[in-house]
């Protein structure tokens, strides 16, 4: 196969996923709420089981009036909801989906690349709050950046161990070097990652900048439309990367129980929407965080068990 033909490929590919992945998230996360809160809305759309209410929901934002501040930075306002979606389609590009290079692009530094894009989302959130020229925009993109730029650092030092014990920084690399014993020995920077990826992508309880009894919507509380719709839907995206990111580094990849790598690319999305449907279980179960509990989490908690595990990661690597 040419190779151009195949790199056609592998991003048509990877943009099909970025395009149907975060949907079936979102539809997923309508029936879940629905079913845990007794929310008889969702249920309704189209008939059976609500199948139709995703469709609604798009339906409605293409047709609310695209809204634009009069005092508000015209441009940044506009490009904000494009720079909090990009990162997470260049994240998908490097995460594997199956042995075999079944991948959009192999890289040997795949985790430096996707952890540094992720942390492009910072941008987006100041964006979009100093633009808007509203007071509650900027108090959320505030909390937004303190919030992204702390949990930043026990995100990278959990996913430090990991690749530490793998020996390298490729993705597919560290799912092969992947061991069930790893379930016990790296479960603190599972955890760490985890909790740590739910405040990046700040999804409830780590939704502060967006709180709604407090600010409106945070930064987005100017936004209507396709450009909200564009916020929301990175929202999806970044559970997406998350719980896939979850799955490569903590959960194994594709390796199954039975050994069939054949299969790896089921295995794959199998593990990665049952972390998706534990994330969408907090936001129904847990309230959201106050500001100084948040900040106390990271600093206190997740920091020292980041560090802690990546010193037992150090000394065992050592020992063997």
């Amino acid at each position: 196969m040419p190779v151009w033909l195949e790199l056609i490929l592998r991003v048509a590919g990877v943009l099909v996923a970025f395009l149907t992945l975060p949907l079936l998230v979102g539809q997923a996360e309508h029936k879940v709420m629905a079913h845990m809160q007794g929310r008889l809305g969702p249920m309704y759309a189209g008939g059976f089981h609500g199948w139709a209410q995703l469709i609604a929901d798009g339906i409605k934002f293409v047709q609310k009036e695209d809204v634009t501040p009069r005092d508000a930075d015209r441009p940044v306002f506009r490009l904000a909801p494009a720079v909090a979606l990009v990162p997470y389609l260049l994240a998908l590009l490097v995460i594997p989906l199956g042995p075999d290079d079944l991948v959009g692009q192999p890289l040997d530094i795949g985790l430096f690349f996707v952890l540094a894009v992720v942390g492009i989302g910072v941008v987006a959130v100041l964006m979009s709050a100093w633009a808007s020229a509203n007071k509650y925009s900027l108090l959320g993109g505030l909390r937004g950046a303190a919030q992204l730029l702390g949990y930043e650092l026990p995100l990278v030092l959990a996913a430090a161990s990991v690749a530490m014990a793998a020996g390298t920084l490729s993705l597919s690399g560290i799912v092969e070097a992947w061991q069930p014993w790893w379930l016990l020995w790296q479960a603190p920077a599972m955890v760490v990652f985890f909790v740590a990826g739910l405040a990046e992508i700040r999804r409830p309880p780590f939704d502060m900048p967006v709180a709604d009894s407090e600010l409106v919507f945070g930064y987005m509380t100017e936004y209507t439309g396709l450009r909200f719709a564009f916020f929301l839907l990175a929202e999806y995206v970044g559970i997406v990367v998350i719980a896939a990111l979850t799955t490569v580094l903590f959960l194994g990849g594709w390796q199954g129980p039975f050994g069939d790598d054949y299969l790896g690319w089921l295995w794959t999305l199998l593990k990665v929407f049952a972390v998706a449907f534990v994330i969408i279980w907090l936001r129904v179960s847990y309230p959201r965080l106050r500001e100084d509990q948040l900040q106390r989490l990271c600093w206190l908690v997740l920091v020292p068990l980041a560090l802690a595990q990546l010193v037992l990661t150090a000394a065992v690597r050592l020992a063997l």
